[in-house]
């Protein structure tokens, strides 16, 4: 092993309103360097929710997938996406097709599955023009922070994820399931916990309950966990919502958030959740060669609008389940 890989990290430097930031050295083997200084990543990513590590100087997606590996080891297979991703390598993704105009807000990655990932992984290859920070917000820290009447709510109801799938917008068939067989995808939503129905086109509509709120694996402290405001219809551009419901109609949008016994989210929720995450949000532009490693459970992340090209891979590991989802009582149907 080299004696420089193996020097005691220096300490993330902490400044208000950015994410703590480790400025290493270029390593001449990336991967390597990651591997040997792993647990000592780990340790700050575990005191912090969040690292950016800057100076590594990825340029190849090969390079990234082999220092996402020795890590975060083997990877979680993106299953359940609500967009488009380009595969760059094994567990390794391009980064979710969003228009560039739009942000993605607050969320947790796959924060709707019964299986999520812990730990996120991000790579910059190339930096935005302008815009474009993964965003991050501490997930204890929000939930404080939101008033306790509407956390006791969605503790006790949990939330409600529906999706309608169809060849238009969004994720298709095969990009969340991995198969277009009907009976794969009837499997696949019974074993976890997910209601379907198969309208009378073919498209797959489908519900799915799940926790608002869970307990960090390892401080078994409670994190504001979910997807909620992100995934609902007054999170859209309003000129996206109306053409949306214009040609699919109020229940057929390609995804929409409730409370857990199935009643509407309010525009007023959704936008005081968004303030709540916005004021609690730490950003820092990325700069080629840039790593982002985030807590998944502890800490939201965002993409904000951005301009010029970006590139963002992202992999995911360390496979979490909570131990109260919520699942779906019917367990899926035809």
């Amino acid at each position: 092993m080299s004696s420089s890989f193996l020097a005691a990290l220096p300490e993330a430097d902490l400044h208000p309103g950015k994410p703590p930031i480790l400025r290493v050295d270029a390593p001449g083997d990336a991967p390597a360097w990651a591997a040997e200084n792993r647990e000592a990543l780990r340790g700050q990513v575990a005191e912090h929710g969040a690292l950016l590590v800057r100076g590594l100087g990825l340029r190849a997606a090969e390079q990234v997938g082999a220092v996402f590996r020795g890590l975060g080891g083997d990877p979680v297979e993106d299953r359940e996406a609500f967009a488009p991703r380009q595969v760059r390598g094994p567990g390794l993704y391009s980064s979710s097709t969003w228009p560039a105009n739009q942000p993605m807000c607050m969320h947790h990655e796959l924060s709707y599955r019964l299986e999520f990932p812990g730990l996120m992984l991000f790579a910059c290859l190339s930096a935005p023009g302008q815009g474009g920070a993964t965003a991050v917000a501490d997930a204890e820290r929000v939930l404080e922070a939101l008033p306790a009447a509407l956390t006791e709510r969605f503790e006790r109801e949990g939330w409600l994820l529906t999706r309608s799938y169809n060849d238009e917008i969004g994720a298709s068939l095969t990009e969340s399931f991995g198969t277009e067989d009907h009976a794969a995808i009837e499997r696949y939503c019974r074993d976890h916990a997910i209601d379907f129905t198969w309208e009378p086109d073919g498209s797959l509509r489908t519900r799915q309950r799940r926790d608002a709120v869970v307990r960090h694996p390892l401080t078994g402290r409670r994190c504001w966990f979910n997807q909620i405001a992100f995934l609902n219809e007054w999170t859209l551009a309003p000129e996206v919502r109306e053409y949306l419901v214009d040609v699919y109609g109020e229940d057929g949008l390609p995804f929409n958030t409730r409370f857990g016994d199935g009643s509407p989210i309010g525009e007023d929720v959704v936008q005081l959740i968004n303030a709540t995450y916005e004021d609690h949000t730490r950003r820092e532009p990325w700069q080629a060669g840039d790593m982002l490693l985030v807590d998944n459970v502890r800490t939201a992340h965002s993409r904000e609008a951005f301009t010029g090209d970006r590139e963002v891979l992202v992999a995911m590991a360390e496979p979490q389940r909570a131990a109260d989802r919520h699942p779906t009582p019917e367990g899926g149907r035809r």
